[in-house]
């Protein structure tokens, strides 16, 4: 067999299943053939346009698999041994990783390699870039369906809370729980955050933000989050917020709702806003409050990605409860349209190769 198949965008708007050659490693990469992969939010904005991809770009950032060829300078991995990597896979030769910022490897989003500059991972066989500093063996105490939400979403999602600095018994704000919020939820729990409001109204969502460690679940439809929020805090509002959707009301939510010396923690894509994000004087003290906000994309590396595994293994936290439906890659069109219309309650589509 030579070929494979790959999940890709066709034109704007548009996806379908291509053939594609299985590819060859180079000196410093690794062939992985695809077991378990899971379908993101990012993969519809890139379908609906939001990067200047080329028609048949393979899509798909979140996938493991099996190590099936391993290039001349790489060592430490066997063929058939269970592995993952990261939605982000830098480098860490450029100034960028040298500096510790990986995930803007050779510049702006640069360590965004997947779908963004090269094929992505939905297909039977990918490749990993700088496999030794990438590449991470997953362990016999977490199962693949667990350890592919490392590649992604766990790993954004606790981006997301690290970047709000907490402190032990600081209060924080998440606002939407979809998978990355859910998993910023998680991340601000094992921080120590002891007061955290879930700013979400789907009930199965609520629950799971509940289950992750949620204190206060805040129904937006129920009246604006930041006074709900404000109220509950005696007019004070949080020690920091994290945005975790990608609208400019709830960008604004986050400066809002932070007390003075707050830290607006942000995960979610803005690239469909064509507008600038605004920026409340009030509540910024006319940029004299203290306040800081800080950016994001998820590190990548091996050891971000073995970090990760060491926490589902030991039990703290099962991502498997936001897989909401699971599809073969026969399927995975039907998971996409699922993915890109928000039905049928969908968190995360699992797709099993």
């Amino acid at each position: 067999m030579s070929t494979m198949r790959a999940l890709v965008m066709t034109e704007v708007g548009k996806t379908g299943i291509a053939e594609k050659p299985i590819p060859e490693p180079g000196p410093d990469d690794v062939i992985v053939r695809t077991t378990h992969a899971l379908i993101c939010t990012s993969d519809t904005h890139t379908v609906a346009g939001a990067l200047p991809v080329p028609p048949g770009r393979t899509l798909g950032h979140e996938a493991l698999g099996l190590v099936h060829a391993i290039g001349s300078n790489v060592t430490g991995f066997a063929e058939g041994q269970r592995v993952a990597v990261n939605a982000i896979t830098p480098c860490f030769r450029c100034r960028y990783c040298q500096a510790g910022f990986t995930s803007q490897c050779g510049g702006p989003l640069g360590g965004y390699k997947y779908t963004g500059q090269v094929d992505g991972n939905m297909a039977e066989y990918f490749t990993v870039p700088y496999a030794m500093a990438n590449l991470a063996p997953v362990p016999d105490s977490v199962s693949s369906e667990a350890a592919v939400y490392a590649c992604d979403m766990l790993s954004t999602g606790f981006m997301g809370a690290e970047h709000c600095y907490l402190r032990l018994g600081d209060s924080i704000a998440i606002f939407a729980q979809g998978a990355v919020g859910l998993c910023a939820t998680i991340g601000a729990t094992l921080l120590g955050a002891a007061r955290i409001f879930a700013v979400e109204s789907i009930p199965k969502r609520q629950e799971l933000a509940r289950t992750f460690g949620a204190t206060d679940i805040i129904d937006f439809t129920e009246g604006d989050p930041v006074e709900q929020i404000k109220e509950a805090t005696g007019g004070e509002g949080v020690d920091a917020a994290i945005e975790a959707f990608g609208f400019p009301q709830t960008w604004e939510a986050c400066i809002r709702v932070t007390k003075a010396g707050g830290r607006v923690s942000n995960i979610g894509y803005h690239g469909e806003n064509p507008n600038p994000l605004p920026v409340p004087l009030d509540a910024f003290g006319m940029g004299m409050a203290d306040k800081s906000i800080h950016t994001g994309l998820c590190p990548g590396g091996n050891d971000r990605m073995q970090r990760l595994f060491a926490l589902i293994g030991t039990g703290r936290f099962d991502p498997t409860l936001m897989t909401t439906h699971t599809f073969a890659f026969d399927d995975v069109l039907e998971g996409f349209r699922l993915m890109q219309a928000k039905e049928d309650g969908v968190i995360k589509p699992l797709i099993v190769f």
